[in-house]
């Protein structure tokens, strides 16, 4: 895998990421991706059901969400957050990736789309800008920085 940046947030503490999908093997990658960007996974959910109660459980940075899922899709859970917590950040990652989800998944709250396959230099640049200024770039690993 490539090597980028870490991304972090302004405090210099990782990322903290909620991943979503009901692929056991798709989560095991995203997040090792997201742990190679100096991210930390501080949860994972294989439903939206479980996803909500996760987001409530862990208050993640972001959320790395399937659409297609089962008990509850995620465009639902994705809503259903958005509304308990307006800041939240979610991003939807599906191989679904018709207009129509995409727009649904967007007015619903999510702030991004990534389309699977997940690229890792796709999922990086969407990550920096969904983080905005709440991210900022390390010249040096962050190992050992949790609290």
């Amino acid at each position: 895998m490539d090597q980028f940046p870490l991304i972090v947030r302004k405090d210099r503490k990782p990322i903290r990421y909620l991943v979503v999908d009901d692929s056991v093997f798709a989560r095991k990658n995203v997040a090792k991706m997201v742990e190679s960007f100096g991210g930390e996974i501080v949860g994972e959910a294989g439903d939206g059901c479980t996803a909500i109660t996760e987001y409530d459980r862990t208050t993640p940075d972001m959320v790395l969400m399937d659409i297609t899922m089962p008990q509850m899709e995620g465009i639902e859970a994705a809503e259903r957050i958005v509304r308990a917590h307006p800041d939240a950040r979610i991003v939807m990652v599906s191989s679904v990736g018709y207009q129509e989800n995409i727009v649904a998944a967007l007015q619903k709250g999510a702030r991004h789309f990534v389309q699977k396959p997940v690229k890792a230099e796709i999922l990086y640049e969407v990550i920096k800008y969904v983080m905005g200024d709440d991210a900022v770039i390390a010249a040096a690993a962050v190992q050992g920085v949790n609290p």
